[in-house]
């Protein structure tokens, strides 16, 4: 702490001040705000006041502009908005879910699965994830979903119940400006670059075996068998609120 406070001493010096006023009517509405400035003398003490000029009222402005402009920048899209994203809320930390069709992907298991890593197809699936937390959903067949499309469990290991994943020793740093392609590019790669390792509390998300279902499909041209998939309680829009 003293080490910082030096270093923002020697790096920072106060140049001005604002000294906020506020006249009481008995109505907060009609209450009346008068705003003072004073420069900072070269000894650090206020001096020169005046009221808030319309040239510090701009600068200001744009100061205040910028940093919403951060705060904001999270999950915003740097052109058109992605065919595969479903719904985005910038507010509370913020999430985004989207959709990705049938594809085929590069699979990582644990070597105590005894199931190879390699090239699998997976269903469709709805990815529903927040700067540090991720849940993923299968989909029968590959139209892209509306509001009351059903949702699958996922048919991985690493995931519970509720679709939220356990990502294990996987570092995630998803930062506070990153922009909606990017943060699903992030995800997508976060997860399937990880390793699949055990069954969360004992839940198997498919109707068989599930090491003897990826031990038949990891290098095969086998389309995934969607008939396998166990139904969740959601639809999608669960998953707006």
């Amino acid at each position: 702490m003293k080490n910082l406070t030096n270093n923002f001493s020697s790096s920072y010096q106060p140049v001005k001040a604002l000294l906020i006023y506020n006249k009481q009517t008995g109505e907060a509405e009609h209450n009346t705000i008068y705003v003072e400035s004073y420069d900072i003398g070269k000894f650090g003490n206020p001096i020169n006041a005046h009221p808030l000029s319309l040239k510090e009222t701009l600068a200001l402005s744009g100061l205040f502009q910028t940093a919403q402009e951060l705060k904001t920048g999270f999950l915003r899209c740097r052109g058109l908005m992605p065919n595969k994203v479903l719904y985005v809320n910038n507010e509370k930390g913020g999430y985004a879910v989207w959709y990705t069709p049938p594809q085929e992907v590069t699979l990582f298991f644990s070597d105590s699965l005894g199931i190879k890593s390699g090239n699998g197809k997976v269903p469709a699936m709805i990815w529903r994830a927040g700067r540090e937390s991720l849940a993923v959903y299968a989909l029968k067949g590959n139209r892209k979903p509306t509001e009351k499309t059903a949702l699958y469990h996922a048919p991985f290991f690493n995931i519970y119940h509720d679709g939220k994943v356990c990502m294990g020793n996987v570092r995630i740093d998803i930062g506070q400006e990153t922009r909606l392609e990017d943060f699903m590019q992030q995800w997508e790669k976060y997860y399937w670059n990880s390793y699949f390792s055990h069954l969360m509390n004992d839940h198997n998300p498919v109707t068989e075996n599930i090491v003897q279902l990826w031990q038949t499909q990891i290098n095969t041209e086998r389309t995934f068998p969607c008939q396998v998939l166990k139904p969740t309680n959601y639809t999608l829009k669960n998953l707006f609120l």
